[in-house]
């Protein structure tokens, strides 16, 4: 770990994934909470040296040597952290202080601290060990297998909607004219697709989650999945609530229909070239938003997928076994969430390889409204889709109704800052606390974002400090 490494991830802040501690003289007992949670999530940095607001007070020099045995030590301590951990404190010398640096990456178990289980969330250490949602969701997040494989062997084909057959095949039939499946009968299109087969671990036989998904009829998916649905909400005059609604709680294959259909109900199907062809933009966002909040979605979890559709913008929000924390950029690594669905999907045309879904999004986006999409990573899987101008390059700064100088281009922001004012102008201003769940930071972090903003003339502070919200400058 070099000097520059440690002054970036100081810049940063604390986070999901970086943690400041004094530990002046000694390693202080919050650090082996905060390594607890680090492995239960995604892993992260642990800063010894450095103060909650980033400055570097630096650790004793003297004392170095002994808090980094101490430290070792006590991750090998089973009555301390379990499983035990192997890591070990690295110095770095920052003008003329000492940081000690730790990095702890993920774990594939869950671990303990004192006989209690931490996870990370925002920039905080919790005790989760009583609650029994939040320990459920960081046994999904450890699991190995694929949770749409769990066998379901008593689930009979009675129990599915065979009638989705004949239009399985057509839509393979339009992806590939020789496709296998047009041929096959019904349990051979099932075993080709993964949905019937044998768990080899349990010995078990039948239909899995996956078919149950695909083929279940209503019923049968409600008995399985009591909690599985999908809201899609448009809101243009109604905020609070919603001016059109669609609760879908069907098979996976007549869901895509009907949010496709929602979507573009609500939104412009714009005109575009591609060549000489005209080609339908909406519809390619609209086909790989959908086709990720159903394919890529964490169906144990009891939190219902939401398609949102407001005049700016499209969000979805769905539960995730998250491989990673942050946001998703055109060059990120896939990661397959539900695979034999995510195949099935590809076999009847609506999903392509594997990654492709993210570099259609930034690439139809951009032709639709010159904006970028935003991908966020976490527990709950986020995507935004501008609708009308570009997240972070050109927001509206300029409130006064009568004009027509609505495209001014504030000073350059990075990507906290571009969040920021696309929060300000969806919902008018921010405060602190808004700022901070939304980046997953600390308050203290927060502030300072704030305080350059402020300075670069991008927004203005509103009100008393404890009821203070920071608005756009109006020019």
């Amino acid at each position: 770990m070099t000097k520059e490494m440690i002054l970036d991830l100081i810049s940063q802040g604390e986070g999901v994934a970086i943690e400041f501690k004094k530990c002046r003289n000694e390693v202080a007992a919050e650090v082996y909470p905060t390594v607890c949670a680090f492995s239960n999530r995604f892993g992260g940095h642990i800063l010894m040296g450095v103060s909650d607001n980033g400055e570097i007070i630096g650790v004793d020099p003297n004392c170095v040597q002994d808090m980094r045995r101490n430290f070792s030590n006590m991750l090998n301590n089973p009555q301390k952290i379990s499983p035990t951990l192997y890591l070990s404190a690295e110095e770095v010398e920052i003008d003329g202080k000492i940081v000690l640096y730790v990095y702890v990456p993920r774990s594939s178990q869950v671990h303990t601290c004192n006989k209690l289980t931490y996870d990370r969330i925002g920039d905080a250490d919790i005790n989760i060990s009583s609650n029994t949602t939040q320990m459920s969701e960081l046994y999904v997040r450890k699991q190995t297998d694929f949770t749409e494989k769990k066998m379901f062997p008593y689930l009979t084909v009675d129990e599915l909607d065979l009638s989705l057959m004949e239009r399985v095949r057509n839509l393979a039939r339009s992806k590939d004219p020789n496709h296998p499946w047009i041929q096959m009968d019904d349990m051979g299109i099932f075993r080709s697709a993964g949905l019937y087969g044998r768990d080899h671990s349990t010995g078990k036989e039948g239909f899995n989650l996956a078919a149950v998904l695909l083929f279940g009829k209503d019923e049968t998916i409600m008995s399985c999945l009591p909690a599985y649905r999908t809201d899609a909400i448009y809101r243009e005059i109604n905020m609070d609530r919603y001016d059109d609604r669609d609760d879908v709680r069907t098979n996976l294959i007549d869901s895509y229909d009907r949010l496709m259909q929602f979507v573009c109900r609500h939104t412009d199907d714009r005109f575009f070239l591609e060549g000489t062809q005209r080609i339908s933009v909406r519809s390619f966002i609209a086909r790989e938003i959908i086709s990720n909040i159903l394919m890529h979605r964490e169906y144990t979890s009891p939190l219902p997928a939401r398609v949102i559709v407001e005049k700016s913008r499209i969000l979805t929000e769905n539960a995730n076994k998250a491989s990673h924390f942050g946001r998703i950029g055109v060059t990120s690594s896939p990661y397959p969430k539900n695979p034999i669905i995510a195949k099935f999907f590809n076999n009847i045309g609506r999903a392509d390889e594997l990654g492709s879904g993210v570099r259609n999004l930034y690439k139809y986006t951009k032709m639709y409204s010159g904006g970028e999409p935003v991908l966020f990573e976490d527990d709950v899987f986020k995507v935004e889709i501008p609708l009308s101008s570009a997240i972070g390059t050109k927001i509206p700064i300029n409130t006064d109704k009568s004009s027509t100088d609505t495209d001014k281009i504030p000073i350059k922001a990075d990507k906290r800052e571009e969040m920021i004012l696309s929060y300000i102008h969806d919902n008018e201003s921010i405060s602190n606390k808004e700022a901070c769940e939304l980046l997953g930071l600390s308050s203290s972090t927060v502030k300072k974002i704030f305080e350059k903003m402020v300075d670069d003339r991008i927004i203005s502070p509103v009100g008393e400090k404890k009821s203070r919200r920071y608005c756009l400058i109006d020019d």
